[in-house]
């Protein structure tokens, strides 16, 4: 059902990374910039996130022997210190994902690359790299995203959703390797309801909520794709949730033929494919329209 699919290491049915998105507050004080500071009972909720969720599932990693990739806004990565220490004690890589979780799509060509660059400097000084990896917050990547990213040496982009494992995109700039997920693999519409966030589901039980990414993960293993969950500490690191979260992924590792890898190693290898002429993938050439369209 994958036409041309890509050759994982080692023979690996498939490719996964269990991507958290570390918001805590940022989503507050960017949604609500004149009283978000008010809204304690929300604050509390997602600071769960950098404070209790942060260890628990640097342990459970730990635990289950894999290291994944965290995607956080640079504000955070200033706020919350000891969870990044964590992080980064674990292995794990940590990307680029705004500053204070502003949309790029909200912004005009100079605010777009000041909060850019702004947040790959903060990576730089708590991580000794700078970022290989960028997901949008909220997946809102702009028309001007790519050719700025190319020209600061990101690696890859896991914003978009065109497919069901890596592809690349071509801007006027040059190349950027694409790790896609989408809205059935991000926690939000199973585990988020918070009228402070403007985001009101009815919530599944644990494993009701973890079944959806669960027949994702089936189908990716089954036809050798890419599994990317986009989850969020301050939901999916809850206990009762991140509880059958680990006993499941403790079955995927047993099974010994799912990749578990960072994303910058995941986009790495699909780049040593294409230079070696092992695989060809499919190519978006973006900006994808260049203006509005419109029908006369």
């Amino acid at each position: 059902m994958i036409r041309n699919p890509i050759p994982w290491p080692n023979g690996a049915r498939c490719a996964a990374c269990v991507t958290f998105d570390m918001d805590a507050d940022s989503l507050i004080h960017i949604g609500h910039p004149t009283d978000g500071h008010s809204r304690v009972a929300a604050i509390s909720m997602l600071q769960y996130g950098p404070k209790v969720a942060i260890p628990r599932i640097v342990d459970s990693f730990a635990a289950l022997g894999i290291k994944q990739t965290f995607f956080i806004p640079a504000w955070c990565i200033e706020r919350y210190p000891a969870a990044i220490e964590t992080i980064l004690k674990g292995g794990h890589e940590i990307a680029h994902h705004g500053y204070l979780h502003e949309h790029p799509r909200e912004l005009d060509d100079a605010q777009e690359e000041y909060w850019l660059d702004r947040a790959s400097e903060v990576i730089l000084r708590a991580t000794g790299q700078r970022p290989r990896g960028w997901r949008a917050p909220l997946y809102n990547f702009s028309h001007r995203s790519a050719d700025l990213l190319v020209a600061r040496g990101f690696t890859y982009d896991a914003s978009l959703m065109g497919d069901d494992q890596p592809y690349l995109l071509h801007s006027a700039m040059g190349r950027l390797v694409e790790l896609p997920s989408h809205w059935g693999l991000d926690d939000w519409p199973q585990y988020v309801q918070s009228m402070d966030l403007d985001y009101m589901m009815p919530i599944r039980a644990p494993e009701q909520g973890l079944a959806t990414f669960a027949q994702e993960f089936e189908a990716s293993y089954a036809y050798g794709g890419l599994w990317v969950p986009v989850v969020h500490p301050f939901a999916t690191g809850r206990l009762a949730r991140w509880h059958v979260w680990h006993e499941f992924l403790a079955g995927l590792v047993a099974r010994g033929d799912v990749w578990f890898a960072p994303m910058e190693d995941i986009a790495a290898h699909v780049l040593h494919l294409v230079a070696s002429g092992a695989w060809s993938p499919r190519i978006d050439q973006l900006p994808y329209f260049t203006a509005p369209v419109t029908v006369r």
